[in-house]
C-alpha cells in the first residue's frame, strides 16, 4: 500500500480574525503549514503528499513547496467552499488508482508526531477506517436553550484529532453514497464513514494533547511555546548510517574528553577526517574569538573544506547565585553560550559552502531553571533559543543547525560536579556520541535531540 497524507489548508481562519488564513502565519520561523508539511516530508512510510488549498493560495503553496524542497509533494489542488469539498478534491485525484492509503491531516496542527503518523499506517494494516483522538478530561453536557439535557459519560468520549486514514476504496465509497443524500454535511471524514457505510468499524489511535489544532488566537501564543520546547527522539537508524561520514571534515571543540572525545573516536572510525579542539589538547578556548577562528581557518587550509561543526565544551558550576564570584559568571557565559556565538558566527562561511550541519548541546534543565543551576540552566535556554532561531536564518544556505538534550551522562564534568554514581543509571558518553553523529546525518534542523537511557 502507498501512504499518501492530505494535508487539507483550504480553511479561511475567520475566527482567529487576520486578513490571511491561518496555515500562512508564521510561529517558530516558519509558516505553520511548513512545519505541518515537513512532519510528513520527513516521515519514512509517507510516500506522496497532496495539499489541498484555496485557489487563491496555490502559487503560495508552490512557492513553499520550491523553497523547502518538499520532493514528496506531488500534487497541489484546490480546495472548495467546505472541508469535504477539499477531501473529495483528494480522493478523485487518486480514485482510478489501487493499493492506496489516505491519510487526512488540517495543515493547522503543526505538531503531529512522527508516532501517532507511524501508528495510524500500522493500523490500516488491519482496518479501512482509522481516526486519532484523545480522552475527554472535562465533564461534557449537552445543552438546550441554555439549560442541561443530557451529562453523556464521559469515559466513552473522545477528543477528535487528526491525521484520519482509509483505505482509498472505502473512503470514496463512502463519499459516493453521501453525495446522494440531499440533506448531506460533513465536519470530518470519520463521520462520512460512519454515517454512509455504518458496518465498517473506525480504529481510534490514541492522540496527544500537543497535537493541538490553532482555532483562536491564544493558540498562537501556546503553539509558539509548544514548538519552543518541543524536543525529538531520533528515529531509530542503524549504525550504517555512519558510514556516510567517509570522506567528511569535521571540527570538533571540547573533543579532548567526555562525549567529544567519542564523538571524534566514532567519526574517525567511519572514515571521517576529524579535528579536535580543546582546552588540554590544542589550548584553544572558544570564549576567545582568535582561538576559534584560527582552528578553522587550520583545517579549511588542510582538508579544503568543513562540512560539520561540533561543539561539545561547557562547563557546570553547581553553585546558588549568591554564592558564585562574577569570575565564574563571566567564565560560564563565556564557555557556554558566547562561546556558541563565536563557533557559529566563524563556522558560517565554511558551512555555508558545503551546506553542512552545526551541532551543539543543551541539557534538560533548559525547560525549567533549578535552584543551584541559574546560571548554567539559563545559559541551556539561551542555546536552545540560539539554534532555533539559526535554523530559521541560515535554512536558506542549506545548512542543518541542532541540539542534543542528552538525559544524565557518565562523563569527566558530571563526575566531578556530582561524585559517584551508580553507573546503570547514567547514559553511556558513547551512546550520546552515536545519537550526535547520526542528527549530523539527517535532514533534520531547528530541533532538540533528546537521548535518552530507555533508547539504549
Amino acid at each position: 500500500m502507498r501512504n499518501v497524507a492530505v494535508i487539507l489548508a483550504g480553511g479561511q481562519g475567520k475566527r482567529l480574525g487576520y486578513d490571511k488564513p491561518k496555515q500562512f502565519l508564521k510561529v517558530a520561523g516558519k509558516l505553520i503549514i511548513e512545519h505541518t508539511v515537513d512532519v510528513f516530508q520527513r516521515h519514512p512510510q509517507i510516500d506522496e503528499i497532496v495539499i489541498v488549498a484555496h485557489k487563491d493560495y496555490l502559487e503560495l503553496i508552490e512557492e513553499l513547496v520550491n523553497k523547502n524542497l518538499f520532493c514528496k509533494v506531488k500534487k497541489i489542488l484546490a480546495g472548495g467552499a467546505e472541508r469535504s469539498d477539499s477531501s473529495l478534491a483528494a480522493i478523485d485525484a487518486y480514485k482510478d488508482e489501487e493499493n492506496i492509503n489516505l491519510l487526512f491531516h488540517d495543515a493547522v496542527r503543526p505538531l503531529v508526531s512522527s508516532r501517532i503518523i507511524s501508528k495510524c499506517i500500522e493500523a490500516l494494516d488491519r482496518y479501512s477506517a482509522v481516526d486519532v483522538a484523545m480522552p475527554a478530561t472535562d465533564t461534557i453536557i449537552e445543552v438546550e436553550n441554555d439549560f442541561i439535557v443530557n451529562i453523556p459519560d464521559r469515559s466513552r468520549l473522545r477528543r477528535g484529532q487528526t491525521p484520519q486514514g482509509f483505505h482509498l476504496e472505502t473512503i470514496h465509497n463512502a463519499y459516493k453514497t453521501a453525495l446522494n443524500d440531499s440533506e448531506f454535511v460533513a465536519t470530518d471524514d470519520c463521520g462520512v464513514v460512519k454515517k454512509y457505510l455504518p458496518k465498517e468499524p473506525i480504529y481510534v489511535v490514541p492522540g496527544e494533547e500537543v497535537n493541538m489544532k490553532l482555532t483562536y488566537e491564544e493558540d498562537l501564543f501556546l503553539l509558539d511555546k509548544l514548538f519552543q520546547l518541543r524536543s525529538l527522539e531520533l528515529s531509530e537508524r542503524s549504525d550504517t548510517v555512519l558510514t556516510h561520514l567517509q570522506g567528511k571534515s569535521m571540527v570538533v571543540f571540547g573533543g579532548g574528553y567526555g562525549i567529544g572525545a567519542d564523538i571524534v573516536e566514532i567519526a574517525k572510525k567511519y572514515g571521517a577526517h576529524v579535528h579536535s579542539f580543546s582546552r588540554s589538547q590544542t589550548a584553544t578556548d572558544i570564549a576567545q574569538i582568535d582561538d576559534v577562528k584560527k582552528a578553522l581557518q587550520s583545517v579549511y587550509a588542510q582538508e579544503g573544506k568543513i562540512d560539520y561543526v561540533v561543539n561539545t565544551a561547557g562547563v557546570l558550576d553547581k553553585e546558588s547565585l549568591v554564592n558564585m564570584t562574577y569570575e565564574t559568571i563571566q567564565r560560564a557565559i563565556g564557555i557556554n553560550y558566547f562561546g556558541n556565538t563565536i563557533i557559529a558566527k566563524e563556522s558560517f562561511p565554511y558551512l555555508k559552502e558545503q551546506q553542512g550541519g552545526l551541532l551543539f548541546f543543551t541539557s534538560s534543565s533548559y525547560t525549567r531553571g533549578r535552584a543551584m543551576y541559574s546560571i548554567y540552566s539559563s545559559l541551556k535556554a539561551a542555546t536552545v533559543n540560539f539554534v532555533q532561531a539559526l535554523a530559521s536564518e541560515w535554512d536558506t544556505f542549506g545548512i542543518q543547525v541542532n541540539c542534543i538534550n542528552p538525559e544524565r551522562t557518565l562523563t569527566p564534568m558530571r563526575v566531578k560536579s556530582f561524585g559517584k554514581e551508580d553507573p546503570k543509571t547514567l547514559l553511556k558518553s558513547e551512546t550520546v556520541a552515536l545519537a550526535s553523529l547520526k542528527t549530523l546525518l539527517s535532514n533534520i534542523s531547528g530541533q532538540v535531540i533528546d537521548v535518552k537511557k530507555d533508547q539504549t
